[in-house]
C-alpha cells in the first residue's frame, strides 16, 4: 500500500455516484494502479475479440472454450485486485474513521463479494 492510500480517509473515497454525499471526483482505491487496470482490460478486450474470431471461424470447441475459461480468470483477477483495493483503502479509512462507517464499508464489500462469487 502507498503512502498516499494509507493516509486516505472514508470522505476520500466517497459513495458511489448518484448517492448522497458524492462528490464529483472522489479517489478510489484502484487510483495508484489505474493504468495497470487499464492495460490488464485492454488485454482481456483482445482475448475476448479473438474469441469472436475464433466463433467466426468455426473454431474447435473445446478450444474455443479453454479460451473463453482464460478471459474469465483473467477478468476475475482483476476484480480480486480491485476488491484488494478496495478494502486497503475504502474499507480501512472508513474503519479508521467511525465505527459506523466501517460497518457501512463492510456491508458494501461483503455484498459485492456476494456478487463475484455468484459470477
Amino acid at each position: 500500500m502507498t503512502a498516499a492510500r494509507a493516509a486516505g480517509t472514508a470522505a476520500d473515497c466517497g459513495p458511489p455516484p448518484g448517492r448522497p454525499g458524492s462528490r464529483l471526483r472522489p479517489v478510489r482505491g484502484y487510483a495508484s494502479g489505474k493504468e495497470d487496470y487499464l492495460a490488464r482490460l485492454r488485454k482481456i478486450e483482445g482475448q475476448v475479440r479473438g474469441l469472436q474470431k475464433m466463433i467466426e471461424a468455426d473454431t474447435w470447441c473445446p478450444d474455443v472454450v479453454t479460451q473463453v475459461a482464460s478471459a474469465t480468470r483473467a477478468l476475475q483477477e482483476v476484480a480480486i485486485g480491485l476488491l484488494n483495493d478496495h478494502l486497503s483503502h475504502c474499507v480501512m479509512a472508513a474503519a479508521r474513521s467511525t465505527p459506523d462507517d466501517g460497518d457501512a464499508r463492510l456491508g458494501e464489500l461483503a455484498a459485492t463479494i456476494r456478487q463475484v462469487i455468484r459470477l
